[in-house]
């Protein structure tokens, strides 16, 4: 909560690569990637101070009336519209604060009250902070999807090629569940909220299709990590819906739970409509797959991961990438390498059970090999079986670190540095 931006801003984004191609871009929906807000430490110490006190209703005091006056008046730096696209509309974290919406770098309108503590119920908000007086969490999704679909109309009106980030708020938390949804899935809220954001994406493709964009319009639909188990899904899997599939762990985990995740494409004349790709490939291979299709040039310092996904798109068979790295909520490394999966911790790595440093995971080996092939629910680790197997990929894991990148190119400095046990 009011962190600073976590992407440099020198770094070369989708959509400022696009934009060297002439297209027009905007990102409409959550961002959480941080800004430049411009609170004195002071002030980021009241914030925090009252971010857990949600059981009880809070009354600001005039101190924070000032300070809202004040910071919300002003231009908020380091945001999407910084960061390459032409423009933005949002609401950053939904069940996090401020409780407003965001256009470009400006809240529209400024913070004068706390949200009520009904709020904080049922799986809604979930940080008390500076709120919009009667702040509703219900309308936040059907708003996004409105300027969705004005965005799309406007640019196929005017032949304007575009691209449209749109990170959308469901079915994450909050559970804000609109009227007409309400108990549609005869199961739980989430349910419901995964069939109002259905429908949402269905009032896309016809803003698309309505104005005539259907023929060359590429529509890519995909999430950022799997189900959160705190939102009924051991019930669903009692209904015989299994938000994780065949997959081990939930969201924030290590296991294939937590990291595997739909990925349709709608290309038309390019991609077969109703065909399946079974090749392991990541949301980092994005932006060199949209270079490759606009023919635009990425430098050797920029998207040192991605690897371009239109031999696949095209019908090809044949993998991809050698490997790939990912990471859970806690820290915990894991490595894909052909049907081999090796994580460097004993448990889970994020929610789901044992936790790593649980005394049930410490118990456990402290690394996790498995042969996906064979064992795609993750449930035999063969790290003793096959401890060469392991002592390669670990090597592998090692050298990419080192490399600072998966791709060929010229060795790049991380980021950050990466914490995990060397071989």
């Amino acid at each position: 909560m009011w962190e600073p931006p976590l992407i440099a801003a020198d770094r070369l984004t989708i959509p400022a690569l696009l934009k060297r191609r002439d297209y027009h871009t905007s990102c409409i929906g959550k961002w959480h990637l941080g800004w430049d807000w411009p609170f004195s430490e002071k002030e980021f110490k009241r914030l925090k101070e009252v971010a857990s006190k949600i059981k009880a209703d809070q009354i600001p005091t005039e101190a924070d009336i000032k300070t809202w006056n004040k910071v919300f008046s002003e231009t908020i730096r380091g945001g999407p519209t910084t960061r390459g696209f032409d423009t933005y509309f949002g609401t950053d974290i939904p069940n996090w604060p401020p409780f407003c919406f965001i256009e470009n770098d400006r809240t529209l309108g400024v913070p004068s009250a706390y949200l009520p503590a009904r709020l904080f119920r049922d799986n809604q908000a979930s940080l008390q902070g500076p709120a919009l007086q009667g702040w509703s969490l219900e309308k936040i999704l059907p708003t996004l999807g409105d300027h969705a679909c004005e965005y799309v109309a406007a640019n196929l009106k005017r032949k304007e090629p575009f691209f449209l980030y749109l990170p959308l708020t469901s079915p994450h938390t909050p559970l804000a569940v609109n009227a007409e949804w309400k108990g549609k899935s005869h199961l739980n809220p989430y349910a419901d909220f995964v069939m109002e954001t259905d429908g949402l994406v269905g009032r896309i493709l016809t803003a698309i299709e309505s104005n005539g964009g259907a023929d060359n319009t590429i529509v890519i639909f995909t999430s950022d990590n799997g189900c959160a188990p705190y939102i009924g899904a051991k019930f669903l899997e009692t209904m015989g819906h299994f938000p994780s599939g065949p997959f081990r762990g939930y969201k924030a985990d290590a296991f294939e739970g937590g990291h595997r995740i739909p990925f349709i494409i709608r290309w038309p004349g390019t991609v077969t409509a109703a065909s399946v790709c079974s090749q392991t490939v990541c949301s980092v291979d994005l932006m060199a797959t949209l270079a490759e299709i606009v023919g635009a040039s990425i430098p050797t310092n920029a998207a040192e991961d991605s690897i371009s996904i239109v031999p696949l798109l095209k019908g090809e068979g044949r993998p991809i990438r050698e490997s790939l790295v990912h990471q859970s909520i806690d820290g915990v490394f894991a490595i894909r390498k052909g049907d081999w999966k090796l994580i460097l911790g004993p448990g889970s790595g994020g929610w789901s059970e044992p936790r790593d440093h649980s005394p049930a995971a410490n118990a456990l080996p402290q690394k996790q090999l498995y042969n996906l092939r064979d064992d795609l629910a993750e449930k035999k680790n063969v790290i003793d079986v096959h401890a060469n197997v392991a002592v390669e990929m670990g090597a592998l894991l090692d050298k990419l670190i080192d490399d600072g990148r998966s791709t060929p190119g010229p060795r790049q400095k991380n980021d950050v540095t990466p914490v995990v046990e060397k071989n």
